[in-house]
């Protein structure tokens, strides 16, 4: 099997999301989504960052995800990333998060520092795909799970997600400005990494729902109307109902059946332009046929209009991905599961264009 998502998917239709990317950035243009684009979570096991580059490039080159390589460097986490430039934030030589409370100061200057190691991949890949047009999607902690984090190593509630929203959001403004610059005329895609929404209706949880929703709204407000912005949790448990009340233009979890609960939801979600990013292959464990997932995956869909969903919706507003990050894989793995990906997003484009036909588009 030719393992490039280019030779899977012969040709991808858009659907123009109407984003301006602003005359701040490079001029006014419009970000258009690729139907059954396949694209990664972010992460991959590869040590070498322009040998990582080159492999998204090849086996994802509709939406190409920039990667964070851990096993490079331990900082080169979710959490290293956005601990860059922040006082009284480290971390130790396994990558840890060390908090020096004393040291803290919710007023104090975050200068992002796109230099640090925890931006290899980063920086590797603006330099590999300098005279890359089309779209590149990178992804970001989300602000309730960094912080919960900083809330177990000792903030208070208020002051941690006041740092969270505040540190988020620089970061990401950050980022979207240095793949700006290296890769001008690239459309991006940026998503919100939020495990812990999963946990939001556990009586546990350290703040109100609708609080936390409020959190990852006001991270998100910092790369839209300029980008389109998802939130992806990888948990198979975690309410989409919920996720989609935080407002983003792109659900990223994996298609699990328990989805089908929610099929109000997410038929409302895509009539007013959602798009979903249906994590096909599990992250961890053996790796099946792309037919199986396909099976999977079809059944879904057709659980889903029962449920209220417009088919031709389903496929026109769909990215495919994997669970989650690929870093416990070898390189070998990651590239099996990526050729999988790309091989149902192939058909997922194929039936896209059908339904586009159809419409007389």
């Amino acid at each position: 099997m030719d393992t490039r998502a280019g030779a899977t998917i012969p040709e991808l239709v858009g659907v123009d999301m109407g984003v301006d990317r602003g005359a701040g950035v490079n001029g006014a243009t419009k970000v258009v989504l690729p139907s059954g684009a396949a694209t990664a979570i972010g992460s991959l096991p590869h040590t070498d960052p322009r040998a990582a580059a080159a492999f998204v490039l090849e086996h994802l080159p509709h939406l190409p995800a920039v990667p964070s390589l851990p096993r490079r460097h331990p900082a080169e986490t979710l959490l290293g990333q956005v601990t860059s430039g922040v006082r009284g934030m480290s971390l130790d030589d396994d990558g840890r998060l060390v908090l020096d409370i004393a040291r803290v100061d919710p007023m104090a200057a975050v200068v992002p520092d796109l230099e640090h190691p925890a931006f290899g991949g980063l920086r590797a890949f603006c330099d590999v795909a300098k005279g890359h047009t089309g779209l590149v999607k990178w992804q970001m902690v989300g602000p309730v799970t960094l912080g919960g984090v900083l809330m177990r190593r000792g903030l208070p509630m208020r002051l941690a997600y006041d740092m969270a929203v505040r540190t988020v959001r620089l970061h990401l403004r950050a980022i979207y400005r240095y793949v700006d610059a290296h890769l001008p005329g690239c459309g991006q895609v940026v998503f919100l990494d939020e495990p812990s929404l999963a946990h939001l209706q556990d009586p546990s949880f350290p703040m109100p729902a609708d609080a936390a929703l409020d959190v990852v709204s006001g991270a998100l407000a910092a790369v839209e109307p300029i980008s389109p912005g998802g939130i992806h949790c990888c948990h198979i448990d975690a309410d989409p109902a919920t996720l989609l009340a935080a407002g983003p233009t792109i659900l990223s979890v994996p298609a699990q059946p328990g989805l089908v609960r929610a099929a109000g939801y997410l038929a409302r979600f895509l009539d007013n332009g959602g798009w979903i990013a249906w994590g096909v292959v599990p992250s961890d464990g053996p790796v099946a046929s792309a037919d199986h997932y396909w099976r999977e995956l079809s059944a879904l869909w057709c659980d889903l209009v029962r449920g209220g969903c417009d088919a031709g919706a389903l496929r026109r507003q769909a990215f495919i991905t994997p669970h989650c990050g690929l870093a416990a894989h070898d390189e070998e793995s990651a590239s099996r599961v990526l050729a999988v990906v790309a091989e149902i997003a192939g058909k997922v484009a194929g039936q896209a264009v059908a339904t586009l036909l159809s419409l007389g588009a």
